[in-house]
């Protein structure tokens, strides 16, 4: 009979020791290198960090409050939708509407509770503007400018209903941008 050989017994343990001296090799290889990754991706980041806050401070889409940048706050209104003035009272009495979502750029975030607390107020403003426009006045986008500046100052004058004027004549409040997220005229 032969003999049978112990698994332990077959590779002589020269071999044995070499190949646990791979082994070695090649898990402190990886860790080195996985250390190494984590050490330059980490070091860099902070520098990544600074450009954006240059870029940031390019683009002042904020504003400084005690010396600190603050994010805009927006108020989206809910959508708008009424019909438009007649273009031709003597001609084919065809209505023409239109529907506006618009969100109003404030400072703070207590400038936004401001004008929730007047929303009924605002809505009606901007109805009764959006109603007394002709679809003709609103197709191009010095119209839409043009209504975005009376948006403002209607909401503006709602909200601080002083009588001091601002640069472009509009009444000084929180809103200092009206946009429009979604304009159709049909």
């Amino acid at each position: 009979m032969a003999e049978e050989k112990n698994p332990e017994e077959q590779a002589p343990p020269a071999k044995r020791g070499k190949l646990l001296i791979f082994i070695i090799i090649g898990v402190v290889v990886v860790v080195l290198i996985g250390g190494l990754g984590a050490f330059f991706l980490l070091k860099n980041k902070p520098a990544a960090d600074g450009a954006e806050d240059e870029m940031a401070a390019e683009i002042d889409h904020g504003s400084k409050k005690d010396g600190k940048e603050t994010p805009p706050v927006y108020v989206k209104l809910e959508t708008f939708t009424t019909n438009l003035a007649v273009e031709d009272p003597a001609g084919p009495q065809t209505a023409q509407y239109v529907q506006a979502v618009v969100e109003l750029k404030v400072e703070d975030v207590a400038e936004g509770e401001v004008i929730k607390q007047y929303m009924p107020e605002i809505r009606n403003g901007v109805l009764r503007l959006l109603s007394s426009k002709k679809a003709s006045q609103l197709a191009s986008v010095e119209g839409k400018d043009a209504l975005a500046a009376e948006i403002r100052s209607t909401v503006n004058g709602v909200v601080n209903p002083s009588p001091k004027k601002g640069a472009k004549g509009g009444a000084q409040g929180p809103v200092s941008v009206v946009l429009f997220s979604s304009f159709i005229i049909q």
